[in-house]
């Protein structure tokens, strides 16, 4: 899932150089040509609608396909490099190392993959240009190959924590942050301007939304990527997103089914254990996926989770039949892609070897394959097992076909190419990043304001000392959030300081606090994730102790109220980033009235059965 996830995340490394790759325009012609050698004088009208190919064209394209071309249409890879063909020395290292190729064009020379998967890290996604530029490269370096076909290039923009493609983009509030908004109306234009600009980029699948309903506070991987807690306020969430992709004519993904929101254990790291009742699913994790397939979702991502009430079995929901084709596909109806969260990830290879993986994955119900630590080991354990008998080729056409109804509904086969002007035309303009922060304001949630604490003076309070946590800011964004929060601050009409004093503070960065706070006039102090032994607890009690007014604001996750009972003034922002810190900040200098309401229920921390704020507190001015 990659994130610090979803969908699929592996290492980190460090940044590259800006590259081009391929900007020869690929027309409508050309992909047609290159897709069949048979099309070559198919006539596909273009519409408003994208093109599309009848599953009689479809059809002929898979049997001119080599059993290697569709084992290598099932999986969707990382590839390092700003560059298709030219990629820094570092990133042609990284690749010879991980994949054995140089560059991604050699990736999909050798092994034909159907996909590729944009990683900040895997510096993929370091400017506009560069970015549009990679994807012309990929889709040159496919339609080039003997029966070549159009590549799905995907990402995970969820917008909040996880975001590939940072500024100039236009960043959006988080999910969480949206449910607090509980307008399906920004979701669904959430969907509409961040599909555009992706599909500008040459990005046309966007691995989001997160169908996940987050019950479990303690959750470590989706928190605050779930819309909240509430199953039916998520569902009409995640149709209106995903309606708001499909209208810029990029395909989403709901994600992790078959749910993944009462976890304590990552993923990426573990191997989960979901012990809800099967009617309990059925009222709670179930009901998003399902308003995800009325509203036509175009994939659904697996999760690497056990969950012993639909399958006994022990393996993981990535690699179960009973789940994916006995619930996803049989009961739920649903015959669209099924893809795997990532299979570098701790949760899927608990059990079985890299080898075994891939090929129990298909077997089980999925079409694609995203990301395995060693393509070499799982595109051979594919192609082994369908010589082997093991898979048969008609199982692989299976999955093809739904994969080229993807693309051919993405008008894939009717033109790849992007330009710069289609760039500038659409990426992070004024209009984009003006509706990001009203849709922002309206999601910062008050849940206490005692006294009026709420809002601050500027006239009376002028000199603000903002502290607190300064986790590393997500991708893209400018942090880190005292200092974004400070700047904000300074620009509504406040002198605001920023001293960040980290998500562990020390006795002496408490005490360099506290010492500063003497100077203000009110303290803004920005928490993350504060638990019962934290000693972001003793920064606010000491500063509380100064006689200053104290202003918390929680920067992810909404229950660090109840860790903090003396504090007179507390909002939620449910992320770091800089729309959803500027937004808070309008709230905190009264430029914008409080709108949010929890999105979900925050416990007591004395008594974790009852509850402090339940779902749809929110206070206002």
């Amino acid at each position: 899932m990659p994130d610090t996830s979803t969908g699929s995340d592996t290492s980190k490394r460090g940044t590259g150089n800006t590259g081009g790759g391929g900007g020869a325009r690929l027309s409508r012609r050309t992909v047609l040509a290159a897709g069949a050698g048979i099309t070559a004088a198919l006539t596909v009208p273009t519409t408003a609608r994208a093109a599309t190919l009848d599953e009689r064209r479809l059809k002929a394209l898979i049997s001119r396909m080599s059993l290697q071309e569709k084992v290598g249409q099932l999986f969707v890879m990382r590839v390092y490099g700003a560059s298709a063909t030219a990629p820094d020395q570092v990133d042609i290292d990284a690749n010879l190392s991980e994949l054995g190729v140089r560059t991604a064009a050699e990736l999909i020379q050798k092994y034909r993959v159907g996909g590729i998967i944009y990683f900040t890290w895997a510096h993929n996604t370091q400017n506009p240009y560069q970015i549009a530029e990679l994807s012309n490269g990929i889709q040159k370096a496919s339609l080039d190959q003997p029966r070549g076909l159009p590549m799905l290039i995907t990402t995970d923009q969820e917008h909040g924590a996880v975001c590939r493609v940072g500024e100039p983009a236009t960043l959006f509030p988080g999910a969480m942050a949206i449910g607090a908004g509980g307008s399906t109306a920004d979701a669904r234009t959430l969907g509409r301007i961040s599909g555009t600009e992706l599909r500008a980029l040459g990005i046309n699948q966007d691995y989001s939304p997160d169908a996940d309903v987050n019950v479990n506070p303690a959750n470590p991987v989706i928190g605050v990527r779930s819309f909240g807690a509430d199953p039916a306020a998520v569902a009409e969430l995640v149709a209106a997103e995903v309606k708001g992709y499909q209208s810029a004519h990029v395909a989403a993904t709901a994600k992790h089914f078959p749910g993944h929101g009462d976890t304590a254990v990552d993923s990426h790291y573990g191997f989960p254990v979901i012990t809800h009742s099967r009617e309990l699913w059925e009222k709670l994790d179930a009901v998003p996926f399902r308003s995800a397939i009325a509203a036509g979702i175009d994939s659904i991502m697996t999760a690497h989770i056990e969950f012993p009430a639909l399958d006994d079995s022990g393996d993981p929901a990535t690699l179960s039949e009973p789940i994916l084709t006995g619930i996803l596909r049989g009961e739920l109806g649903y015959d669209g892609v099924v893809i795997t969260d990532s299979l570098g990830m701790e949760g899927v290879r608990t059990k079985y070897g890299d080898d075994r993986v891939p090929v129990l994955a298909l077997k089980a119900g999925v079409d694609q394959l995203l990301n395995p630590p060693s393509i070499d080991t799982a595109w051979n354990a594919v192609l082994k097992a369908v010589q082997d008998g093991e898979l048969t080729e008609a199982r692989l056409d299976e999955s093809i076909l739904r994969i080229l109804r993807l693309k051919s509904r993405l008008g894939l086969f009717d033109g790849v190419h992007v330009d710069r002007k289609g760039v500038d035309h659409a990426v992070g303009t004024k209009s984009h990043l003006a509706t990001a922060d009203r849709i922002a304001e309206r999601t910062t949630t008050l849940l206490v304001n005692e006294d009026g604490t709420l809002p601050l003076n500027r006239h009376t309070q002028h000199r603000l000392l903002v502290v607190g946590a300064d986790p590393d800011s997500p991708s893209g964004t400018t942090g880190p959030p005292t200092g974004v929060l400070a700047a904000a601050l300074t620009e509504a009409g406040f002198t605001a300081t920023a001293l960040p004093t980290g998500t562990s503070p020390s006795a002496a960065a408490i005490d360099r606090a506290v010492a500063a706070a003497q100077d203000a006039d009110a303290v803004v102090v920005g928490t993350y994730n504060v638990s019962a032994s934290s000693s972001q607890r003793t920064l606010v009690e000491r500063l509380l102790a100064t006689g200053r007014p104290v202003v918390a604001l929680a920067v992810r996750n909404p229950y660090d109220i109840a860790q903090l009972p003396g504090v007179r003034a507390c909002l939620a922002s449910y992320c770091w980033t800089d729309v959803e810190l500027r937004a808070a900040a309008k709230v905190i200098a009264g430029r914008v009235k409080p709108r949010g309401k929890l999105p979900v229920p925050v416990q007591r921390a004395d008594d974790p059965t009852k509850i402090l704020y339940p779902i749809g507190h929110g206070l206002t001015y």
